[in-house]
């Protein structure tokens, strides 16, 4: 893998450029940036997956649904349809694609719809739901739309700072457009990371005047959920399991089964895979299913004795009541 990367190097060259005249264009009012009545928070990387954007859309409904009539506008990337659709009572994850599905399913009382044209996603949102407010998944790149408020996503073992552009890295946008982020949340983090480690990374970072540097932990649940009911975890030692994961990067959760001394054969799928019918008769046969709950959307009612191990952002500090000041202007 090593070696693809030092040769991809010269495409990831002319890749930066084009995103660079890219970002230029906008930056120089060439390409047009619309702005909106209703307040949008756009959540983002500027590299490919792994940095709990997910997560942290479901931290944010949790945090003001109580208070705001929201809605969540996503690509729904992965899905088998096109145009602009909200989810119903009928939608399937292939429909919609499985993190938008997984959202709808968990907070089935937002209106949640994916289209890839966001423009036209918010317009038809404002007309007919009319939201007081908009959560943008997986937008930063997408600058058609001024977002009210950014929030830019970075994990704590791969800061954009130290990454490079696609294919010799991960980074898909430029290192310098983090400065449209109103905040950087650095995610999983461990959970004792220090008070001096974390001033560390932020002046690594270099945050502009405007803009705040938080840092998160991810939690995994002790308390695994499937079709059968609820198990804990502790419950897995004895059995074999098969783990089962179609994200961008399952390193931590092996951690944090290893650490839990749950034994278990691994297999890896490419982020947002869609299981072939061979893949569930091989599941079948096993006594027991470990996945993610993204995965588990895909999977649910084709594989028997399926189980999730849930997840959701911890703020190390006061780093919650940090964020809710910052939102409470919009």
């Amino acid at each position: 893998m090593k070696l693809l990367r030092k040769i991809g190097f010269p495409i990831s060259l002319i890749y930066g450029l084009v995103v660079y005249i890219r970002n230029m264009m906008f930056d120089y009012g060439l390409f047009q940036s619309n702005s909106y009545d209703t307040p949008t928070i756009c959540v983002g990387n500027l590299s490919v997956g792994g940095t709990g954007k997910t997560p942290m859309i479901e931290y944010l409904i949790a945090l003001l649904k109580d208070n705001r009539r929201l809605a969540v506008l996503s690509r729904g990337y992965g899905r088998k349809t096109k145009g602009f659709l909200k989810a119903g009572p009928s939608t399937s994850v292939e429909h919609i694609g499985d993190e938008p599905f997984q959202i709808f399913k968990k907070y089935p009382q937002i209106s949640l719809v994916v289209d890839a044209d966001r423009r036209h996603g918010i317009a038809v949102l404002e007309k007919d739901e009319k939201p007081d407010l908009i959560l943008l998944d997986d937008a930063f790149q997408h600058r058609k739309v001024k977002p009210a408020f950014s929030i830019l996503l970075t994990a704590y073992g791969n800061l954009y700072v130290d990454d490079w552009y696609l294919p010799s890295g991960n980074l898909r946008d430029g290192k310098k457009e983090a400065g449209r982020a109103d905040l950087i949340v650095v995610t999983k983090c461990p959970p004792n990371l220090s008070l001096g480690d974390q001033g560390q990374i932020t002046s690594k970072l270099q945050p502009l005047k405007h803009q705040q540097v938080l840092f998160s932990t991810l939690v995994y649940d002790t308390l695994l959920q499937g079709e059968g009911g609820s198990l804990e975890l502790e419950e897995l030692r004895g059995k074999k399991v098969l783990l089962v994961t179609g994200i961008a990067n399952p390193a931590p959760l092996l951690a944090y089964l290893n650490d839990a001394s749950v034994i278990f054969d691994h297999l890896e799928f490419r982020d947002h895979h869609f299981f072939t019918d061979k893949e569930i008769a091989l599941f079948n046969s096993k006594e027991m299913i470990l996945t993610t709950e993204k995965d588990y959307v895909r999977l649910k009612g084709k594989v028997n004795n399926l189980y999730y191990i849930g997840i959701e952002h911890r703020f190390l500090g006061d780093g919650r009541q940090q964020l809710l000041n910052a939102l409470t202007t919009l």
